[in-house]
């Protein structure tokens, strides 16, 4: 059977489309080097689920040039999904190398697996960060983006111009999805909504950026896993209508395509922090600080190019999501229920 390969197999969106993708039947190999910026427990967790007689598990790092290629010409996958990299805009002001040597030399690794195998299709992580300081929203991947705020942001949009170039150069269809602040069960524990959970479970204050004045675009897995094998069956083709003299940067002459996937309806802070405490029955205390570097104001997907390639629709608001995640928490690190409270009623309506 057809293999495809998941890097980052082990991570918060990468073990999502791995059990997607074994509950539809397909053979696939996961890659992933376990590392420990956040609590690898739980991405051990993750992998146990995964334990399947068509799930294959490789414990190795994409900065590995050798490892990564052996493994390639081992399993020759025909498709490969590319999620494997160092998250995270605030750790890339202390950790820069790490970014470089995962998101950088990992990603050269991936694209040479690429070409010597013939993969049919590379679908690879970029991020809604390569906005950068654009502020026309919602923001749209015909728009530049050649002024990013952070080296994590500044390493993806790196990554999509290094597919474009694999397109150009050896044929290999290249799609990069642009991710709006996904969220949901068995999420990363440097994201907002799963340290906030803690912070609140524990009497703790959350840390409030910018005095809680953002808004995020708040993306549930499941739509996010839903987009990304949609696109997965839908290999891109050359435009025949792209123009050099206009060049439209969401598309090529070469088989390559660059897509925004995220819920198209940005959220208030604030208003995110009052869902989570209607969900745990439990008020939050806030610490207002300001902006950090490397942060945004605003997150807000223009997805009509998904929509119209691929038939995608976000249907989980975040009155849906929270307490999905909410109760995943409890059930995970066995935390008892808290009776309902007026505030749940009021809040979530």
């Amino acid at each position: 059977m057809a293999k495809i390969l998941v890097t980052g197999a082990a991570g918060f969106i990468g073990f999502h489309v791995c059990q997607a993708l074994l509950q539809q039947g397909e053979t696939v190999i996961g890659l992933d080097n376990l590392n420990d910026y956040y609590d690898v427990a739980l991405k051990q967790s993750r992998l146990f689920l995964l334990n399947q007689p068509n799930f294959q598990f490789h414990k190795l790092d994409v900065a590995d040039t050798e490892a990564v290629m052996a493994l390639f010409a081992q399993h020759q996958p025909e498709r490969v999904i590319h999620l494997a990299a160092q998250a995270g805009v605030r750790y890339s002001l202390q950790n820069p190398h790490a970014y470089v040597q995962s998101n950088l030399v990992g990603f050269t690794n991936i694209l040479e697996g690429c070409r010597y195998a013939n993969v049919r299709h590379l679908v690879f992580a970029s991020s809604s960060s390569v906005y950068g300081a654009n502020r026309t929203t919602p923001f749209s991947e015909h728009h530049a983006t050649d002024h990013p705020v952070s080296l994590y942001a500044a390493s993806k949009k790196a990554n999509e111009l290094m597919a474009h170039t694999y397109s150009h150069l050896y044929g290999i269809p290249t799609t990069g999805l642009r991710f709006f602040t996904v969220y949901g069960p068995w999420g990363r524990p440097d994201m907002a909504l799963f340290s906030f959970t803690e912070a609140i479970l524990q009497g703790k204050p959350i840390q409030v950026y910018n005095y809680g004045k953002m808004r995020r675009d708040f993306t549930y897995i499941d739509d996010i896993v839903d987009g990304i094998l949609r696109v997965l069956d839908r290999p891109p083709a050359s435009n025949p209508d792209w123009c050099a003299t206009h060049p439209d940067p969401a598309t090529s002459y070469a088989p390559y395509r660059i897509y925004n996937i995220g819920n198209n309806q940005p959220v208030e802070l604030l208003r995110f922090i009052e869902v989570l405490e209607a969900s745990l029955g439990l008020k939050a205390k806030k610490n207002l600080l300001p902006l950090q570097p490397g942060d945004v104001l605003e997150t807000y997907a223009n997805i009509d190019d998904l929509n119209r390639d691929v038939g995608f629709e976000p249907t989980t608001p975040i009155e849906v999501g929270i307490p999905r995640f909410v109760d995943w928490y409890r059930s995970y690190y066995q935390i008892p229920m808290i009776a309902a409270s007026r505030l749940a009623t009021s809040v979530m309506g």
